[in-house]
């Protein structure tokens, strides 16, 4: 490896405990106003020192725990890191420390002093990718299963982003800042597929824009337990985290965001399973998985929205990004890029067939 490309690594900043800041929930895409949020949070905390929060609790939250409230309020923290503040007496109630189960009041003066964050530094790796188109603007890529896009506090290294930051030399856009070089939308760790990161600023605004506005074609295959009673269907429902557990996602009507996947079925299999193609209109977390499981479809493999056990004992959830296209930031034309089901899918697509 030349010594540019080794030293080439970016610098960037990981909190002690379950912040989100850096998604330690794989997301399948999110649009540029909230890329731009995270990244304003995080650049706040990134010079190393403290940052400090501050919430009055309104009426309708009178009677909430503390730690329940806060991590309603604030998304990007979750709940276990808020109880380790609360217990630590950096989240404090009218000045005062409290227990966890303390329940707020209307017009309790809250305030959060996150610690500074740890700094680490990303190194590019030379890590094998399948990259199935490449100019000066944009890269796409075919992710293989159990690849992490980006790295995080539990991943600091052996990403997608590491290997981007190896083959590209470092030429990726910095909008969304130095821990996601080039990336502006994110599949599951174990989802397999297309993925698109972007070599400057103007091609990653330009891609981003088109998925805030719902534009990018973005289609999955996937196998998923039980048969349909219709050839097709759209799922309708918002999605944000699960209330009681927050480290899912569930259909949330009173604080998720809007979320529609489109399906058909492409065949019905033995033993009771389907393989079908999801549509997406918008990329919200883990969002086929949460709205196949909401209609009694979960996919199969994944044991955090199905049966936990995995009849196959798979690696993760059976789902592929087989479609991508977009409009190209330099030509304006269309394109649109196909990648082959791995041979996991493949094998046992034949194997369920073979049964009937």
């Amino acid at each position: 490896m030349d010594d540019d490309i080794k030293n080439s690594g970016f610098k960037e900043y990981v909190f002690d405990g379950d912040i989100d800041y850096d998604g330690d929930l794989d997301f399948d895409d999110y649009d540029l106003t909230e890329s731009r949020n995270m990244t304003e949070s995080k650049e706040a905390c990134s010079a190393g020192t403290e940052n400090n929060l501050e919430f009055t609790v309104d009426e309708a939250n009178n009677g909430t725990r503390i730690d329940k409230y806060l991590s309603l309020i604030q998304t990007d923290i979750s709940r276990s890191f808020i109880q380790r503040l609360i217990e630590s007496g950096d989240a404090l109630i009218n000045g005062k420390a409290v227990k966890v189960s303390y329940k707020v009041k209307t017009g309790d003066k809250i305030t959060i002093t996150i610690p500074a964050p740890k700094e680490i530094q990303i190194e590019a790796e030379d890590i094998p990718l399948d990259i199935v188109y490449e100019d000066k603007d944009i890269i796409v890529i075919n992710k293989q299963k159990g690849l992490v896009v980006h790295p995080a506090a539990g991943h600091p290294s052996g990403t997608l982003v590491n290997a981007l930051l190896y083959h590209c030399r470092g030429e990726l856009s910095g909008i969304n800042g130095q821990l996601r070089p080039g990336i502006v939308h994110r599949i599951d760790r174990d989802t397999t597929g297309l993925l698109v990161a972007c070599k400057n600023d103007k091609a990653h605004q330009f891609i981003a824009e088109q998925l805030k506005v719902h534009s990018i074609t973005r289609r999955y295959q996937a196998i998923v337990y039980n048969i349909f009673n219709s050839e097709s269907g759209t799922v309708n429902a918002p999605i944000g985290r699960d209330p009681m557990e927050r480290k899912r996602m569930a259909i949330n009507h009173k604080n998720g965001k809007p979320a529609v996947t489109h399906f058909r079925v492409l065949e019905n299999l033995a033993s009771n399973y389907s393989y079908i193609e999801c549509s997406l209109e918008t990329g919200r977390t883990h969002q086929i998985r949460v709205h196949m499981a909401s209609i009694n479809h979960p996919l199969l493999g994944d044991t955090v929205y199905g049966p936990a056990k995995d009849p196959f004992r798979l690696q993760g959830q059976t789902l592929h990004a087989g479609v991508l296209g977009f409009i190209h930031p330099s030509s304006r034309e269309y394109v649109e890029f196909s990648a082959p089901l791995p041979q996991y899918f493949s094998d046992l697509l034949e194997k369920l067939r073979y049964k009937r």
